[in-house]
């Protein structure tokens, strides 16, 4: 019989929360934790919402099967305290089930990344470069372990859960055949209802720009999200290099996107304000000086808490790609980490981040589809 690494390879699983590693690669370990992330933290987006209220015993099934075949002792699923209907039906889900639970998150951004969400959860700090596996835990988004259970039983991944929404008529969460243009899909959400917008493939934190509305939704697609073209956020988003780099030789040294960062405020090297100091006060001749971006996880808190509307997110995007080409890699490797005492007191609510950055008015329950594309 088939193991369980064969089939999730045989029926493509990726990870679909957005950063697509082959899924059978992942689960191929020996962790005592594997936890299910359900958090959902892109505001604006709904799907794995909808997907734990109508697929909750598959979804079990499949985190089931993962902790089987890792040998761990728990399965945690993490979910916001404030999705009630989808915990409820997990909870149900999970009778008869030995060795799994619920764990309630609070509301705020990014939950749903993989170090906050393994700390929240375990206590544990993944060490600055890692990975979980390296703290004896897996993650994997619910979506996936939905995956994983349709592969047990001989089903491939053809389609993907994707919410809809922005400025179109009717937002919408659907489940889309892999494959179908970024335009076929806001159709069917009604068309665009402003004539000059971005295209992002994600949220509106952490989503990337889609030139060609004509480009096909992939595996990793969990939202399609229409802006504003002259929204203010959209204009950070949208920022070249040249302009993130003579906005740093503005800063004032604040400190703010340091205090905000969520890898700083569990303990690792990284000092956007520092970043943002060098770039402002030196040349970047000698590129491997700027290392500690290796460390930023892009989730764009600092460009949200800069009170200059500076970008420190995308000047160390932009020191990745440098660092990269020039054949530099990431030399931070520090485990012994110690969480800040202020952590609690600097998580953002979603609602707050919303409210903050202008974009309250788009965010609608985008209700899953009564049809199937």
């Amino acid at each position: 019989m088939p193991s369980l690494v064969d089939l999730v390879r045989e029926a493509g699983v990726v990870g679909a929360g957005g950063a697509g590693f082959p899924t059978h690669v992942k689960i191929d370990a020996k962790v005592d934790t594997v936890i299910a992330n359900g958090s959902e933290c892109e505001p604006l987006l709904h799907g794995d919402q909808h997907l734990m209220k109508a697929e909750p015993r598959k979804i079990i099934e499949g985190l089931q099967a993962v902790v089987r075949h890792t040998g761990a002792e728990r399965g945690i699923v993490g979910i916001k305290a404030k999705y009630a209907e989808a915990k409820t039906a997990l909870k149900e889900a999970m009778t008869g089930y030995e060795g799994l639970e619920i764990f309630e998150l609070q509301d705020f951004y990014p939950a749903g990344d993989e170090f906050s969400l393994v700390y929240e959860i375990t206590g544990r700090v993944i060490p600055e470069g890692g990975i979980p596996l390296q703290v004896g835990t897996l993650v994997n988004n619910v979506e996936t372990l939905y995956n994983i259970a349709n592969a047990i039983e001989g089903i491939p991944v053809t389609h993907k859960l994707v919410t809809v929404a922005g400025t179109v008529a009717k937002p919408l969460t659907m489940k889309l055949p892999v494959g179908i243009s970024y335009a076929e899909a806001i159709e069917l959400a009604g068309g665009a209802t402003v004539e000059n917008y971005i295209l992002l493939d994600g949220g509106p934190m952490m989503g990337k720009v889609v030139e060609d509305p004509s480009s096909p939704i992939t595996k990793t697609t969990n939202g399609v999200l229409l802006l504003p073209r002259d929204h203010r956020w959209v204009r950070k988003l949208i920022a070249e290099d040249r302009t993130a780099l003579k906005f740093s030789m503005i800063c004032c040294h604040c400190d703010m996107c340091t205090d905000i960062c969520p890898r700083n405020l569990l303990g690792h090297d990284i000092y956007p304000s520092r970043t943002m100091r060098a770039m402002a006060l030196s040349s970047m001749i000698d590129i491997s000086s700027y290392t500690n971006a290796f460390l930023c996880c892009e989730c764009g808190l600092c460009d949200f808490i800069c009170p200059l509307d500076l970008l420190p997110r995308e000047v160390n995007v932009m020191l990745k790609r440098r660092l990269s080409e020039a054949g530099v890699k990431n030399p931070h490797r520090r485990s012994e980490l110690k969480p800040s005492p202020f952590r609690d007191y600097r998580k953002v609510p979603t609602g707050r981040l919303l409210l903050s950055l202008g974009l309250k008015e788009f965010d609608s329950p985008a209700p899953m589809a009564d049809f199937q594309y």
